[in-house]
C-alpha cells in the first residue's frame, strides 16, 4: 500500500479513526503495520499493544476504508492535474475538489471539466451562441426570437433564429446538468422520494414465471432489500422485466412540472412572471431535466442500488461462509465417504484418521442395478477392515436412498459402532476436476475424488473446503450477479481469518490450506510441502526458516499460526508466537517448573500475575493471551461435533404434510430468511417473520448455517418444490401463514456441513432463488409474511 495522504476532511487516518470511533494513533499504527506487509490476523493476534486492541473486524473495516480513501486521493490528484492543465483551476475550484469526501462528489465537481466528445453545447459555443444563452438567462425581459436573430450566421452553421435558440438551449442544458451542488441535492432527493418500478415485457409472462411477483411492482428505493434489488436486476438482465426509476409518486396531472424542475429553475433564478423569455427558459429547464439530469441521476441511483444490494449480499455470503468453515469437525476418525448416484452407482472412499485414502470402490445398490445385498456386504467389509467410525453421505441425487442403505448397514452390524452423517456436496465436483485434486489424487478416477472430499469434509470442514473456490461452496444469495472483485476479496478475507483463527498443523496441512496462513503465499506453501516430503516432518517451528524463500518477514507472520504436534518444544503446538517464548521461560522460572508441566496447569497459571511479566516489548494484552493459551494450548475454537437426525420415512417432498415437526440442518441464511434441510432433497424456507415471536432484523441473529433446529411444516407446494417452514412450533400449519405465537428456537448445536439454500442437492454452488409464489396456500402465506410484496404499492 502507498503512504496515507490527506483528504479534504483531514488525514486519512483521522477520518477512519472518526468512522471507527477509535483514536487516530491506533489507526496510524495499524496502517503502518499493513503497509509493512503484516496481515490482519497477525495484527489482531500479535500486535495488540501497537493498535491498542483493535480486533479483526475493526481491522478489516479499516483496511477496506484505507483502500477506498487512497483510491479517492489518487483520483483527486488526477482531477486536479487535469483541470490545471486546462488552465481552469481557480482557488475556489481547488478548495471544492480538495473538500470532496466521496468519489461521487468528486466526479460531480469534475464533470464540467471532464474531457468529453464534442457536444452540442460545445458546437454552439464555437458558433458564438454563449452570449445569447447568457443574455436570455440574465434578462428574461428580452424576446428570445428577436434576440436570436442577431446570431444567425450560415457560415457558423446557424441557419435561422430557431437554430440559434436550439444552440443556446444546449448550452444552458449542459450548465444545469453539470452543477455539482444541484446534482448532489437532486440525487439525494430522488433517493429519498423515488421508487423502482417493474413491468413484465409483453409475451414474457410464461417464460419468466419465476419473476411473477415483479410483473407489476413498485417500491421506494429506501425500502428495497438487497435480495429484491438483485432479483429485479436479474429479471431485467434475462429480458423478462422492464425497470424504471421513478423520481417520485406519479402526478395526477402528467403534464404538470415535477418538483425537481422547480428546484432547477429556482437555483438559476428562473420563474414564470409573464416576461418574454420566461416560457422559453422554463421549457429549457424541463428539457434539461428530462433529457440530461434525470438520465444522469437514473444511472447514479441504479449504481447505488446495485452497490448497496451487493454489499449486503456479500456480507451475508461472507457471514455464511464463516459459519460453514468453522462448522464442527468430526476429528481424526476413520471415515467412509459415499457419493450417491443411481445409474453410475455410489462411489465409495475410505480415508484413515489422517485423511489418507486407504480404499475406494463403486457399489450399485439402487435402480437400475439393485444390487443391495452386495453393496451392504462390501461396505461392511470395508468398515471392518479399516476400523471405520463414521459414514459421510453426500446430500445430492440418491442421498436419501443411500442414507437408508447406511442405516441398514448400521442396524445389521451394531458391532461396528458406525455413525452416519449427511454432508454437503456443494463444490465437490469443482474440487474433483481441479488441478489440485489431480495433483493430490493423481491415479484416482475423477468420480471417486468426490467421495474422498465428502469423507474429508466430515473430518475437518475447514481443511477440505479451502481447496475449493469459496464462490463454489454456494452459501450466498444471487452470488453470480455480484462484483467478482468485491466478492472474492471479502470471501478470501473470511477464509484467511478462519484458517488463522483455528491454526494449522504444518505436518499434515495441504498446500491450499497452508497458502491461507498469514504470510504464506501459494509458492511458499508448495515449498513447505516439498521440504516436508523431502526431509520428513517438522520437529520445531525454527525449522521453517530452512524452507526455500521463507524469509524473516514470512516467518514472523506465519509462525504463531502453525502448529507442530509432539515436537521438540511443547510451545510449538500452541498459538504462543516464538517471539514471546522468553516471556514463557520467565513464567516457568517464577513457577519453579518446566514448560511441559506448566502447560495445562490451571492452578499454577492462575496464580501468576500477568503484570509481573510485562516488559517494553510485551504488554498486558499479550501476556494475558499467553496465560490463557497455556491453560488450553491449541484449543480449537470450533463447536463440538453433533449430527442431525432425519425422520425415518420422510425421504421426499411428497412425504411431508403440514403440521409435521422435524429436525433439520440450517444450510443457508439470506436476508429474507433461512433454508433448512429436513432430508427430502429440497431445502425448506423459514421466512424471517416465522423465526421468532419478536421482531427479527437479521435472520443470523436467530440461526446460522450448520445449526440443528426443530421446524414445523407450514405448507408444501409439490409441483413447484416449495416447502414453507416455521421455527415457532405452535404456529398453525393449516392456515399457512405464521401466527403470532411461539418462541425463539433453541439451538441444538452445529451440523458438520450445510448445503446451499434451495439447492436440492445440486453441486457447484448455485445461489438460492428467492421464492416466487404462484396461486398456492404457501404463496399466500409468504405474501402475508412479507417475503414478496403485493402488486403495486
Amino acid at each position: 500500500m502507498t503512504t496515507a495522504g490527506n483528504t479534504g476532511a483531514g488525514s486519512i487516518e483521522g477520518r477512519i479513526a472518526e468512522e471507527l470511533g477509535v483514536r487516530e494513533r491506533q489507526v496510524k499504527a495499524a496502517v503502518e503495520l499493513l503497509d509493512g506487509g503484516s496481515t490482519v490476523p497477525f495484527i489482531a493476534r500479535y500486535r495488540k499493544e501497537a493498535t491498542e486492541m483493535l480486533d479483526d473486524a475493526q481491522l478489516r473495516t479499516l483496511e477496506e476504508r484505507l483502500r477506498y480513501l487512497r483510491e479517492l486521493e489518487e483520483r483527486r490528484t488526477a482531477v486536479l492535474e487535469s483541470v490545471r492543465e486546462q488552465g481552469k483551476l481557480t482557488g475556489e475550484l481547488e478548495a471544492r475538489i480538495l473538500g470532496a469526501e466521496t468519489k461521487a462528489r468528486l466526479e460531480d465537481i469534475y464533470l464540467p471539466y471532464k474531457p468529453k466528445r464534442r457536444t452540442k453545447a460545445q458546437i454552439a459555443r464555437e458558433a458564438g451562441l454563449e452570449p445569447l444563452a447568457e443574455g436570455l438567462l440574465g434578462d428574461p425581459s428580452v424576446d428570445p426570437l428577436a434576440a436570436a436573430t442577431a446570431f444567425v450566421d450560415a457560415d457558423k452553421g446557424v441557419a435561422d433564429p430557431q437554430a440559434a435558440l436550439d444552440g443556446a438551449r444546449a448550452i444552458l442544458t449542459e450548465r444545469f446538468s453539470e452543477d455539482a451542488d444541484l446534482i448532489g441535492e437532486l440525487r439525494e432527493r430522488m433517493w429519498v422520494r423515488g421508487r423502482l418500478a417493474a413491468k413484465v415485457r409483453p409475451g414474457k409472462e410464461e417464460a419468466g414465471a419465476k419473476f411473477a411477483d415483479y410483473f407489476d411492482f413498485t417500491e421506494p428505493f429506501t425500502e428495497l432489500p438487497s435480495h429484491r434489488v438483485l432479483a429485479l436486476l436479474r429479471g431485467e438482465k434475462e429480458e423478462v422485466l422492464d425497470l424504471v426509476l421513478e423520481p417520485e409518486e406519479p402526478s395526477e396531472t402528467p403534464s404538470a412540472p415535477s418538483s425537481y424542475e422547480g428546484i432547477v429553475a429556482s437555483r438559476f433564478g428562473i420563474a414564470d412572471k409573464g416576461r418574454p423569455a420566461d416560457k422559453w427558459l422554463k421549457d429549457t429547464v424541463r428539457w434539461a431535466w428530462r433529457t440530461r439530469i434525470l438520465v444522469h441521476l437514473g444511472i447514479d441511483l441504479r449504481l447505488r442500488l446495485r452497490t448497496t444490494a451487493e454489499d449486503e449480499a456479500v456480507r451475508v455470503f461472507a457471514a455464511n461462509l464463516r459459519d460453514l468453515l468453522l462448522a464442527a469437525p468430526a476429528g481424526t476418525r476413520a471415515t467412509l465417504g459415499l457419493d450417491p448416484g443411481f445409474r453410475t452407482g455410489v462411489k465409495v472412499a475410505v480415508v484413515d484418521a489422517t485423511g489418507k485414502v486407504v480404499a475406494t470402490d463403486v457399489i450399485h445398490p439402487h435402480v437400475p442395478a439393485n444390487r443391495w445385498d452386495e453393496a451392504l456386504a462390501k461396505l461392511a467389509r470395508l468398515a471392518k477392515e479399516h476400523a471405520v467410525e463414521l459414514i459421510a453421505i453426500g446430500n445430492g441425487t440418491a442421498s436419501r436412498e443411500t442414507d437408508k442403505l447406511a442405516g441398514e448397514l448400521i442396524a445389521k452390524h451394531p458391532e461396528l459402532k458406525l455413525t452416519k452423517v449427511m454432508v454437503s456436496e456443494a463444490g465437490a465436483s469443482v474440487y474433483s476436476a481441479s488441478a489440485f485434486a489431480s495433483q493430490e489424487l493423481p491415479d484416482m478416477d475423477v468420480s471417486l475424488r468426490g467421495a474422498v472430499s465428502i469423507a474429508r469434509r466430515l473430518q475437518d470442514p475447514l481443511a477440505e473446503l479451502v481447496k475449493i473456490d469459496p464462490k463454489s461452496i454456494g452459501v450466498g444469495q444471487y452470488q453470480h450477479d455480484l462484483s467478482e472483485v468485491k466478492l472474492s476479496r471479502s470471501l478470501d478475507a473470511v477464509v484467511e481469518d478462519c484458517v488463522n483463527g483455528v491454526g494449522v498443523d504444518v505436518n499434515t496441512a495441504s498446500a491450499p490450506l497452508l497458502a491461507r496462513v498469514s504470510g504464506i503465499t501459494s509458492g511458499l506453501a508448495e515449498n513447505i510441502v516439498t521440504h516436508r516430503d523431502t526431509n520428513g516432518p517438522f520437529t520445531s517451528r525454527a525449522q521453517l526458516k530452512k524452507v526455500a524463500r521463507l524469509g524473516p518477514k514470512a516467518y514472523e507472520q506465519c509462525a504463531g499460526f502453525l502448529r507442530i504436534r509432539g515436537g521438540e518444544d511443547p510451545l510449538d503446538s500452541s498459538s504462543v508466537h516464538p517471539e514471546a517464548y522468553p516471556v514463557v521461560r520467565r513464567m516457568v522460572k517464577t513457577a519453579g517448573s518446566e514448560v511441559a508441566a506448566l502447560i495445562g496447569n490451571t492452578g499454577v497459571l492462575r496464580s501468576l500475575r500477568p503484570q509481573d511479566f510485562v516488559d517494553d516489548t510485551f504488554g498486558l494484552p499479550t501476556v494475558s493471551d499467553i496465560l490463557r493459551e497455556l491453560e488450553k494450548p491449541g484449543r480449537d475454537p470450533r463447536p463440538a461435533f453433533r449430527t442431525a437426525v432425519f425422520r425415518d420415512g420422510v425421504e421426499k417432498i411428497s412425504d411431508l404434510t403440514p403440521g409435521m415437526v422435524l429436525e433439520g440442518v440450517v444450510t443457508n441464511v439470506a436476508a429474507f430468511g433461512a433454508f433448512v434441510d429436513v432430508g427430502v432433497h429440497q431445502d425448506g424456507l423459514v421466512h424471517v417473520s416465522a423465526m421468532s415471536k419478536t421482531f427479527v432484523k437479521d435472520p443470523r441473529d436467530v440461526v446460522k448455517p450448520g445449526d440443528i433446529v426443530k421446524v414445523k411444516v407450514l405448507d408444501v407446494d409439490i409441483p413447484r418444490k416449495r416447502i414453507s417452514l416455521t421455527l415457532r412450533l405452535d404456529d398453525e400449519a393449516a392456515a399457512g401463514a405464521p401466527s403470532a405465537g411461539g418462541g425463539r428456537p433453541q439451538r441444538a448445536g452445529r451440523a458438520p456441513q450445510p448445503r446451499q439454500g434451495g439447492g436440492g442437492g445440486k453441486r457447484g454452488g448455485a445461489a438460492p432463488r428467492q421464492a416466487a409464489p404462484a396461486n398456492s396456500a404457501m404463496a399466500d402465506a409468504l405474501r402475508r409474511a412479507g417475503l414478496v410484496n403485493p402488486k403495486g404499492r
